[in-house]
């Protein structure tokens, strides 16, 4: 099992990026797919999370209303929409995968390479 993410960049604060993880297994039944960045200096955090087979999503409180989660199931991709950015932004983000259907941040136990944001004041 592998997940790859790709899309960070270097953008401008106000601008926008879109994140994609491929996962390598095409058949995440029962996988929660999740979203996490870690800034320079700083732990790593929960961004988002959405369930494979279910349209519920969960969301860091501080990034609700500026980051969607979506998914496209023919492509085993999971997306990450990312809005109005801010410096504070900035920082490695990695997709992870967990079984089960928990969108809590706790039990992934695979992860991605990460994916460089920045984002430049």
């Amino acid at each position: 099992v592998q997940l790859q993410a790709s899309g960070g960049g270097l953008v401008q604060a106000g601008g926008s990026l879109r994140l994609s993880c491929a996962a390598s297994v095409p058949t995440f039944s029962n996988y929660v797919m999740g979203w996490f960045r870690q800034a320079p200096g700083k732990e790593r955090e929960f961004v988002a999370s959405t369930a494979w087979n279910f349209a519920s999503k969960y969301y860091a409180d501080s990034l609700k209303g500026r980051f969607t989660i979506s998914k496209d199931k023919a492509k085993n991709t999971v997306f990450l929409q990312m809005n109005s950015l801010k410096p504070e932004d900035t920082g490695v983000y990695y997709c992870a995968a967990k079984r089960g259907y928990g969108l809590g941040p706790d039990g992934y136990d695979v992860w991605g390479q990460g994916t460089l944001v920045t984002v430049s004041s």
